[in-house]
């Protein structure tokens, strides 16, 4: 029922977790896609050759374009390249964040920790759309990725909880300056098993995942794949009438508190 032929889609943060699921259904859907990585070319370029392996659908060969989205020049440059490479660019998903493990209380956060977390997850997307927004034409669809934290916050991770809360407005503020040529959407995710998670999961043996299971209606952490869907689903004609919305799949985390 999704068909995304002829479309062409860039994922930052493409080469692990949410991003690369996303950028493999995607391409199952027949879009064109191109993906974004920070230093690991090995894994991006294993994002591409599963992509690949399940065929082209007439969409083109995927491709992955290094960058440290952090800066405004890399970020139009970027757009640039995914245009050139994809012949245009109709689906922007603003995947790519940091999300640092060590507890902090505010009183004791560094200027550093809040301004790479800021710059990464906050900046980069501002940049990422500015530059987007002058090829993105009449039906196109940004799809930024969120987090539970902007609704609930996080002790201790107030540098991420601000960032994605802002990300929230942002995307609000963007879907009515848009409309009606293109959507704009968040998807909030809750706890994902990737890899930004796995020291918080392993602490205590496992207790620590097994705590967090404990405290999601569903019983288990979302896979990478559970949180694809849902964007997928806002970039295609399915979700053609919804913008300026936060989608969340946490399991129901968020109803217990």
């Amino acid at each position: 029922m999704i068909d995304l032929s002829g479309r062409a889609a860039l994922v930052t943060g493409g080469s692990r977790g949410i991003g690369a699921a996303t950028a493999i259904l995607l391409a199952r859907a027949g879009a064109a896609v191109g993906i974004t990585y920070r230093t690991r070319r090995a894994d991006a370029e294993r994002v591409l050759d599963e992509i690949n392996a399940d065929g082209e659908s007439g969409a083109g060969r995927p491709v992955a374009l290094g960058a440290d989205l952090s800066s405004r020049a890399a970020c139009d440059e970027v757009i640039r390249e995914a245009v050139a490479a994809l012949g245009g660019l109709d689906i922007l998903v603003a995947n790519a964040g940091v999300w640092p493990a060590t507890d902090v209380p505010i009183r004791e956060m560094g200027d550093e920790r809040w301004s790479r977390t800021i710059g990464v997850n906050l900046d980069a997307v501002f940049y990422l759309c500015r530059a987007a927004l002058g090829v993105i034409g009449s039906g196109g669809r940004i799809v930024v990725v969120s987090s539970t934290a902007a609704q609930r916050g996080e002790a201790f991770h107030g540098d991420y909880a601000a960032s994605k809360g802002a990300l929230v407005a942002f995307v609000k503020s963007l879907a009515i300056e848009v409309a009606p040529q293109v959507t704009v959407n968040a998807v909030a995710p809750g706890w994902v098993d990737t890899e930004m998670c796995k020291e918080t999961f392993a602490r205590d043996g496992g207790a620590g995942k097994r705590e967090i299971e404990r405290a999601i209606p569903l019983g288990r952490v979302a896979t990478p794949t559970d949180i694809a869907g849902p964007i997928v689903f806002l970039c295609s004609e399915l979700g053609r009438h919804i913008t300026g919305e936060v989608l969340n799949v946490n399991g129901g985390a968020v109803l217990c508190g």
